[in-house]
């Protein structure tokens, strides 16, 4: 069965919004090769509504000298949504309706792995579905103090495994986690 692997650029309060606003001062060397890491072993990427929608309006312009642009132009990419009704970027297909069944079926399919890039709310709701296999979090040092979108918003508790931890340079952290049940606290039996 194919993973679905989420990567995040996230602040230390949690805002995973905007990142085109606070992140580019931290990326260095270390963080590309945990970007380039995680889409090496994808050859299909899904995205929330949003993400695709601002991807989709940008990425296609892109010639192959800018990196990351002829991975995401030529990749099978899935955007979930139940307002969009068409879409015009090469090889892209909307999921809607039964999105777990449908995502169940992508999962099961031949392939390698299915990447998410940013997609914030999909994430999150493919967490408490059960189907997320990682989540790979570039935890940033800076509060940004603004945004709406926090990746972690009230909602019901989540148990994740930390699998690996590596600290950068630049004091950015990466981390990975996968799904796990919450610990019983043995002081309330």
């Amino acid at each position: 069965m194919r993973k679905i692997i989420s990567g995040l650029f996230v602040s230390l309060d949690g805002v995973v919004e905007a990142p085109d606003q606070w992140h580019f001062p931290y990326f260095n060397d270390e963080m590309g090769e945990a970007v380039s890491g995680t889409i090496a072993n994808a050859d299909t990427v899904l995205f929330g509504r949003r993400t695709f929608t601002e991807f989709q309006s940008y990425w296609p312009a892109q010639g192959p000298e800018v990196p990351f642009s002829s991975f995401i132009n030529n990749v099978r990419k899935y955007v979930v949504s139940d307002t969009l009704t068409e879409t015009t970027w090469a090889d892209s297909s909307i999921i809607s309706g039964d999105v777990a069944t449908q995502i169940r079926e992508l999962k099961a399919a031949e392939g390698k792995d299915i990447s998410i890039t940013g997609s914030g709310t999909l994430v999150m709701w493919l967490l408490r579905q059960g189907l997320l296999d990682e989540l790979r979090l570039l935890v940033h040092p800076i509060i940004v103090g603004e945004g709406k979108k926090r990746l972690f918003d009230d909602g019901e508790r989540l148990g994740l495994e930390l699998v690996d931890l590596t600290v950068f340079k630049n004091g950015v952290t990466h981390q990975i986690y996968a799904k796990a049940d919450i610990p019983e606290n043995p002081m309330f039996g």
